[in-house]
């Protein structure tokens, strides 16, 4: 049986998920590397120089740290100069990360069962279901950076940040997410119905 034009682009969603997926896993371990990276105040390239100089030679007057002594010295000063906001970014990003991950895998599910040929099932109304809760958590835990922030900061200027905007964007991707799961638990209830029907 020849695949529809919906099967084909689902055929490329899941591929497209599945890599965003994998990345997403790769890059979460690394968040708090990242984090201590962006706040130690040293431009990136000046630090990736750093990273990769040569060792001095015999007789230099400077001392000389490896790439691995460096970056750690990095990770340490960012966590001990700033910890309040690089504990809370640190964890904001974490909680997120799981967060995504579980909406793609969710996604993934979803996209699985229409390459099936069947996507009229129950199961992908409950996928939907987690995939909104987690958008809820996200839109909750940007809300809640963003007051940390008024009060960490003073002013409003946290208002005008990414995290500001996280909130209604994944607000209205988990109303959009519950509307979807509604509508593939309504489909396969009429599907079933029809089934015994004939």
């Amino acid at each position: 049986m020849e695949k529809t034009a919906v099967q084909k682009l689902a055929g490329v969603l899941k591929i497209l998920v599945t890599i965003t997926f994998v990345c997403n896993l790769i890059v979460l371990p690394l968040v708090p590397v990242l984090v201590s990276a962006a706040g130690c105040q040293i431009p990136l390239p000046e630090l990736l120089g750093n990273l990769t100089a040569e060792p001095p030679l015999p007789g230099d007057d400077w001392p000389y740290f490896s790439p691995g002594l460096q970056m750690f010295l990095v990770v340490v000063g960012a966590w001990t100069e700033n910890f309040a906001f690089t504990f809370v970014l640190t964890l904001f990003l974490l909680f997120c990360g799981i967060c995504t991950a579980v909406i793609l895998w969710q996604g993934r599910r979803v996209l699985g069962t229409i390459l099936t040929g069947a996507p009229f099932r129950a199961e992908n109304g409950v996928s939907l279901r987690r995939a909104a809760v987690c958008c809820f958590l996200i839109a909750a835990a940007a809300l809640a950076r963003v007051v940390w922030g008024l009060f960490y900061y003073g002013s409003v200027a946290p208002l005008l940040t990414y995290n500001a905007l996280f909130v209604p964007i994944f607000i209205l991707g988990g109303l959009l997410c519950l509307v979807m799961s509604a509508l593939f638990r309504q489909a396969a209830e009429l599907k079933a119905e029809n089934d015994l029907t004939i």
